[in-house]
């Protein structure tokens, strides 16, 4: 079975609710009507119900069994917008402010998966990574032992063997804390969608002592912090790729670790090395990469390319459906 299609089927397995902000989006409306007829998820869409079900009615649609919330007329738009004020006011927001706030349908969204509503959302056809992350942090806030928000790929490589990569896509130049966090992250998206237990390499250009930097370092002190966290996870750096991919290699250059040879989740020490990598996987290797996966929040928000077709944006509520 594809790993797209493993997606799908332990999605609809599990019946999650998922909240599609741009409901007033053309694709949203597709993909919330494929995703219900499927019954993959129960898609809930935010926006003018008429201009939505007008829309519908173009394509010979009808959205009789699908939720549709209008924030502004919403029963809980005066509540969410005082506790998105109680949220925010350290940062001198007024009440105004949060009220017109809570009419961006992103913010309003990320209540609906706040206050449970809903089990995750999904955003990003007609807004920028950065507003749907700003929504999410700001109003969903971060997961326990994690202090940003980060991203992972998963990799579908062509014999079957699936991994995970990050960070790839958000964090340029993650500190010994942030990289830490981005390993705790990824170690969890791995174990939630892949269904394995995560084995995760701290990647480097020194394997175990064999050069000093102050990169090398990072990568180290990263790995103590999460293993002083989260004592329970197979983790192990510094790591040079071939030692954390190749048994021949790890039993070589790292014969008393537990992940070298074996590793399954790939934490790069920075973007740079993290978006080239996944690239010469997917361009050289033949690898199929699936995400960016927004990780790190206490739900998942997860975030879309605004040229995404329909087929993306149901597979990205799969996936965050299986996150949640």
């Amino acid at each position: 079975m594809d790993i797209i299609e493993k997606f799908r089927a332990l999605a609809k397995s599990i019946k999650k609710s998922i909240v599609l902000p741009e409901g007033e989006e053309e694709r949203m409306i597709k993909a919330a009507l494929f995703l219900n007829k499927n019954e993959l998820v129960r898609p809930i869409l935010l926006g003018n119900p008429e201009k939505i079900k007008q829309i519908a009615k173009s394509h010979d649609e009808d959205l009789d069994n699908i939720e549709i919330i209008n924030p502004i007329f919403s029963p809980y738009y005066e509540e969410w917008t005082e506790k998105f004020f109680e949220l925010r006011k350290h940062k001198n927001i007024s009440r105004e402010d949060a009220a017109k706030t809570l009419k961006n349908e992103l913010f309003f969204g990320a209540f609906v998966v706040r206050e449970g509503f809903a089990d995750g959302a999904v955003a990003g056809s007609i807004n920028t990574t950065g507003n749907v992350l700003r929504a999410g942090i700001q109003v969903i806030g971060l997961a326990e032992n994690v202090s940003v928000v980060s991203s992972s790929f998963i990799m579908a490589l062509k014999d079957g063997k699936t991994f995970t990569f990050a960070d790839c896509a958000v964090i340029p130049d993650p500190d010994k804390d942030q990289l830490a966090s981005i390993a705790i992250s990824s170690a969890k998206t791995h174990e939630k969608l892949v269904q394995e237990k995560p084995n995760i390499a701290m990647l480097s250009f020194s394997t175990k002592g064999s050069a000093k930097h102050d990169d090398i370092d990072k990568v180290i002190n990263a790995t103590s912090i999460v293993k002083e966290k989260m004592p329970n996870l197979n983790i192990d750096g510094e790591l040079q790729f071939d030692a954390a991919y190749l048994e021949s290699v790890g039993s070589k250059k790292a014969p008393n670790s537990r992940v070298a040879g074996r590793a399954n989740v790939y934490i790069f020490p920075d973007l740079d090395a993290g978006n080239i990598g996944y690239k010469i996987a997917e361009r050289i290797g033949g690898a199929k990469a699936i995400g960016p996966i927004i990780q790190g929040l206490k739900k998942p928000y997860n975030d879309l390319s605004r040229g995404c077709s329909v087929d993306d944006i149901v597979n990205v509520a799969c996936i965050c459906a299986i996150m949640s």
